[in-house]
Protein backbone atom coordinates (compact mmCIF):
# COMPACT_ATOMS: atom_id res chain seq x y z
CA UNK A 1 0.00 0.00 0.00
CA UNK A 2 2.87 2.31 0.91
CA UNK A 3 4.61 1.54 -2.41
CA UNK A 4 1.41 2.23 -4.32
CA UNK A 5 0.98 5.59 -2.59
CA UNK A 6 4.63 6.44 -3.24
CA UNK A 7 4.19 5.63 -6.93
CA UNK A 8 1.06 7.80 -7.08
CA UNK A 9 2.94 10.66 -5.41
CA UNK A 10 5.85 10.32 -7.85
CA UNK A 11 3.43 10.27 -10.79
CA UNK A 12 1.71 13.41 -9.51
CA UNK A 13 5.09 15.11 -9.02
CA UNK A 14 6.11 14.20 -12.58
CA UNK A 15 2.85 15.55 -13.96
CA UNK A 16 3.25 18.79 -12.02
CA UNK A 17 6.68 19.24 -13.64
CA UNK A 18 4.98 19.79 -17.01
CA UNK A 19 4.73 23.56 -16.96
CA UNK A 20 2.52 25.77 -19.07
CA UNK A 21 2.73 29.55 -19.19
CA UNK A 22 6.28 30.32 -17.97
CA UNK A 23 8.14 32.63 -20.34
CA UNK A 24 11.53 34.23 -20.88
CA UNK A 25 10.65 37.92 -21.02
CA UNK A 26 12.64 40.47 -23.01
CA UNK A 27 12.16 44.17 -22.33
CA UNK A 28 11.81 46.16 -25.57
CA UNK A 29 10.95 49.75 -24.72
CA UNK A 30 7.83 49.67 -22.58
CA UNK A 31 6.86 46.19 -23.74
CA UNK A 32 7.64 42.71 -22.45
CA UNK A 33 7.90 40.12 -25.24
CA UNK A 34 8.25 36.35 -25.05
CA UNK A 35 11.93 35.81 -25.83
CA UNK A 36 11.71 32.06 -26.36
CA UNK A 37 9.16 32.56 -29.14
CA UNK A 38 11.47 34.95 -30.99
CA UNK A 39 14.46 32.61 -30.61
CA UNK A 40 12.72 29.55 -32.08
CA UNK A 41 10.94 31.66 -34.74
CA UNK A 42 14.28 33.03 -35.94
CA UNK A 43 15.72 29.52 -36.04
CA UNK A 44 12.76 28.27 -38.11
CA UNK A 45 12.92 31.27 -40.47
CA UNK A 46 16.69 30.85 -40.90
CA UNK A 47 16.28 27.15 -41.73
CA UNK A 48 13.51 27.87 -44.25
CA UNK A 49 15.57 30.63 -45.93
CA UNK A 50 18.67 28.43 -46.04
CA UNK A 51 16.74 25.50 -47.56
CA UNK A 52 15.11 27.81 -50.11
CA UNK A 53 18.46 29.32 -51.11
CA UNK A 54 20.24 25.96 -51.41
CA UNK A 55 17.32 24.40 -53.29
CA UNK A 56 16.98 27.18 -55.88
CA UNK A 57 20.50 28.56 -56.37
CA UNK A 58 21.37 26.15 -59.21
CA UNK A 59 18.27 25.07 -61.12
CA UNK A 60 18.75 22.39 -63.75
CA UNK A 61 16.65 20.97 -66.59
CA UNK A 62 17.03 17.51 -65.08
CA UNK A 63 16.28 18.26 -61.42
CA UNK A 64 18.04 16.55 -58.55
CA UNK A 65 16.33 15.30 -55.40
CA UNK A 66 16.29 18.66 -53.61
CA UNK A 67 15.06 20.55 -56.67
CA UNK A 68 12.36 17.89 -57.16
CA UNK A 69 11.26 18.38 -53.57
CA UNK A 70 11.19 22.17 -53.94
CA UNK A 71 9.16 21.94 -57.16
CA UNK A 72 6.75 19.51 -55.51
CA UNK A 73 6.23 21.89 -52.56
CA UNK A 74 5.66 24.84 -54.91
CA UNK A 75 3.07 22.92 -56.95
CA UNK A 76 1.38 21.71 -53.78
CA UNK A 77 1.11 25.26 -52.39
CA UNK A 78 0.00 26.65 -55.75
CA UNK A 79 -2.80 24.06 -55.80
CA UNK A 80 -4.00 25.19 -52.36
CA UNK A 81 -4.16 28.80 -53.53
CA UNK A 82 -5.71 27.94 -56.92
CA UNK A 83 -8.42 25.68 -55.48
CA UNK A 84 -9.51 28.22 -52.84
CA UNK A 85 -8.93 31.58 -54.54
CA UNK A 86 -9.59 30.74 -58.18
CA UNK A 87 -7.72 30.36 -61.45
CA UNK A 88 -7.50 34.08 -62.27
CA UNK A 89 -6.63 35.59 -58.89
CA UNK A 90 -4.49 33.02 -57.10
CA UNK A 91 -0.98 33.80 -58.40
CA UNK A 92 -0.43 37.00 -56.43
CA UNK A 93 -1.47 35.20 -53.21
CA UNK A 94 0.82 32.16 -53.56
CA UNK A 95 3.69 33.86 -51.65
CA UNK A 96 1.44 34.66 -48.68
CA UNK A 97 -0.21 31.23 -48.50
CA UNK A 98 3.18 29.52 -48.95
CA UNK A 99 4.81 31.62 -46.21
CA UNK A 100 2.00 30.92 -43.76
CA UNK A 101 2.06 27.17 -44.48
CA UNK A 102 5.85 26.79 -44.31
CA UNK A 103 6.27 28.88 -41.16
CA UNK A 104 3.53 27.01 -39.30
CA UNK A 105 4.79 23.63 -40.53
CA UNK A 106 8.38 24.50 -39.59
CA UNK A 107 7.33 25.80 -36.17
CA UNK A 108 5.19 22.75 -35.42
CA UNK A 109 7.88 20.29 -36.49
CA UNK A 110 10.56 22.21 -34.59
CA UNK A 111 8.50 21.81 -31.44
CA UNK A 112 7.91 18.10 -32.08
CA UNK A 113 11.38 17.01 -33.26
CA UNK A 114 13.94 19.15 -31.41
CA UNK A 115 14.53 18.39 -27.69
CA UNK A 116 14.30 22.02 -26.57
CA UNK A 117 14.08 20.99 -22.90
CA UNK A 118 17.81 20.16 -22.99
CA UNK A 119 18.52 23.89 -23.45
CA UNK A 120 18.26 25.58 -20.07
CA UNK A 121 17.00 29.17 -20.02
CA UNK A 122 17.00 31.61 -17.07
CA UNK A 123 13.21 31.37 -17.12
CA UNK A 124 10.67 29.40 -19.15
CA UNK A 125 11.69 26.96 -21.88
CA UNK A 126 12.02 26.83 -25.66
CA UNK A 127 9.11 25.32 -27.59
CA UNK A 128 7.23 25.62 -30.86
CA UNK A 129 6.28 29.28 -31.56
CA UNK A 130 2.76 28.08 -32.38
CA UNK A 131 2.54 26.80 -28.80
CA UNK A 132 2.18 30.50 -27.81
CA UNK A 133 -1.26 32.07 -28.24
CA UNK A 134 0.34 35.42 -29.20
CA UNK A 135 1.92 33.82 -32.29
CA UNK A 136 -1.27 32.15 -33.48
CA UNK A 137 -3.32 35.32 -32.91
CA UNK A 138 -0.76 37.35 -34.87
CA UNK A 139 -0.92 34.88 -37.78
CA UNK A 140 -4.73 34.96 -37.69
CA UNK A 141 -4.81 38.76 -37.70
CA UNK A 142 -2.45 38.73 -40.70
CA UNK A 143 -4.98 36.58 -42.54
CA UNK A 144 -7.79 38.97 -41.52
CA UNK A 145 -5.81 41.95 -42.86
CA UNK A 146 -5.04 39.97 -46.02
CA UNK A 147 -8.66 39.22 -46.89
CA UNK A 148 -9.79 42.78 -46.09
CA UNK A 149 -7.02 44.07 -48.36
CA UNK A 150 -8.04 41.58 -51.07
CA UNK A 151 -11.69 42.61 -50.95
CA UNK A 152 -11.04 46.36 -50.80
CA UNK A 153 -8.35 46.34 -53.50
CA UNK A 154 -10.65 44.57 -55.95
CA UNK A 155 -14.07 46.02 -55.11
CA UNK A 156 -13.34 49.28 -53.30
CA UNK A 157 -15.86 50.40 -50.68
CA UNK A 158 -18.56 48.31 -52.38
CA UNK A 159 -16.85 45.36 -50.64
CA UNK A 160 -18.75 46.32 -47.49
CA UNK A 161 -22.07 45.70 -49.26
CA UNK A 162 -21.50 42.00 -48.53
CA UNK A 163 -22.44 42.71 -44.91
CA UNK A 164 -26.05 43.46 -45.87
CA UNK A 165 -26.46 40.58 -48.33
CA UNK A 166 -28.78 38.85 -48.91
CA UNK A 167 -30.70 40.97 -46.36
CA UNK A 168 -29.72 43.82 -43.98
CA UNK A 169 -31.10 41.71 -41.11
CA UNK A 170 -27.90 39.63 -41.30
CA UNK A 171 -25.63 42.65 -40.69
CA UNK A 172 -24.79 41.77 -37.04
CA UNK A 173 -24.07 38.13 -37.94
CA UNK A 174 -21.86 39.11 -40.89
CA UNK A 175 -19.89 41.52 -38.70
CA UNK A 176 -19.55 38.88 -35.98
CA UNK A 177 -18.18 36.46 -38.57
CA UNK A 178 -15.14 38.71 -39.08
CA UNK A 179 -14.33 38.32 -35.38
CA UNK A 180 -14.93 34.58 -35.21
CA UNK A 181 -12.66 33.80 -38.20
CA UNK A 182 -9.38 34.88 -36.53
CA UNK A 183 -10.55 33.49 -33.18
CA UNK A 184 -11.22 30.04 -34.61
CA UNK A 185 -7.97 30.05 -36.63
CA UNK A 186 -5.81 31.05 -33.67
CA UNK A 187 -7.37 28.85 -30.97
CA UNK A 188 -7.54 25.76 -33.20
CA UNK A 189 -3.82 25.96 -34.00
CA UNK A 190 -2.76 26.92 -30.46
CA UNK A 191 -4.91 24.27 -28.77
CA UNK A 192 -3.77 21.42 -30.99
CA UNK A 193 -0.05 22.19 -30.73
CA UNK A 194 -0.16 22.81 -26.98
CA UNK A 195 -2.13 19.61 -26.37
CA UNK A 196 0.30 17.58 -28.48
CA UNK A 197 3.35 18.92 -26.62
CA UNK A 198 1.71 18.29 -23.23
CA UNK A 199 0.81 14.70 -24.14
CA UNK A 200 4.37 13.97 -25.31
CA UNK A 201 5.81 15.62 -22.17
CA UNK A 202 3.59 13.59 -19.83
CA UNK A 203 4.38 10.31 -21.62
CA UNK A 204 8.10 11.07 -21.58
CA UNK A 205 8.02 11.69 -17.83
CA UNK A 206 5.91 8.66 -16.94
CA UNK A 207 7.15 5.90 -19.25
CA UNK A 208 10.42 4.80 -20.95
CA UNK A 209 11.77 6.79 -23.86
CA UNK A 210 10.62 4.41 -26.64
CA UNK A 211 6.95 4.43 -25.64
CA UNK A 212 6.22 8.09 -26.61
CA UNK A 213 7.60 7.58 -30.16
CA UNK A 214 4.22 6.58 -31.69
CA UNK A 215 2.66 9.62 -30.01
CA UNK A 216 5.41 11.85 -31.43
CA UNK A 217 4.90 10.42 -34.94
CA UNK A 218 1.17 11.05 -34.61
CA UNK A 219 2.03 14.56 -33.42
CA UNK A 220 4.09 15.21 -36.55
CA UNK A 221 1.16 14.13 -38.70
CA UNK A 222 -1.26 16.31 -36.69
CA UNK A 223 1.15 19.26 -36.92
CA UNK A 224 1.24 18.95 -40.72
CA UNK A 225 -2.55 18.79 -40.87
CA UNK A 226 -2.83 21.95 -38.73
CA UNK A 227 -0.51 23.84 -41.10
CA UNK A 228 -2.60 22.64 -44.05
CA UNK A 229 -5.89 23.63 -42.38
CA UNK A 230 -4.65 27.11 -41.44
CA UNK A 231 -3.28 27.88 -44.92
CA UNK A 232 -6.31 26.41 -46.70
CA UNK A 233 -8.76 28.41 -44.58
CA UNK A 234 -6.67 31.56 -45.09
CA UNK A 235 -6.83 31.03 -48.86
CA UNK A 236 -10.58 30.33 -48.66
CA UNK A 237 -11.22 33.58 -46.75
CA UNK A 238 -9.19 35.54 -49.31
CA UNK A 239 -11.08 33.84 -52.15
CA UNK A 240 -14.39 34.69 -50.51
CA UNK A 241 -13.35 38.35 -50.18
CA UNK A 242 -12.27 38.47 -53.83
CA UNK A 243 -15.67 37.23 -55.00
CA UNK A 244 -16.98 40.56 -53.80
CA UNK A 245 -20.26 42.34 -54.36
CA UNK A 246 -19.86 42.66 -58.10
CA UNK A 247 -19.75 38.89 -58.67
CA UNK A 248 -23.11 38.14 -57.08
Amino acid sequence: MYQQNSYSLLSFTALSAVEVGKHLYWQIGNYNVHGQVFIVSWIVISLLLTLSFIGTRKLERVPGKLQNFMEFMLEFLQDIAKNQIGEHEYRSWVPYISTIFLFILGSNWAGALIPWKLIILPEGELAAPTNDINTTVALSLLTSLAYFYAGLSKNGLSYFLRYIEPTPVLLPINILEDFTKPLSLSFRLFGNILADELVVSVFTLLVPILIPLPVMILGLFASSIQALIFSTLSAAYIGEALEGHGDH
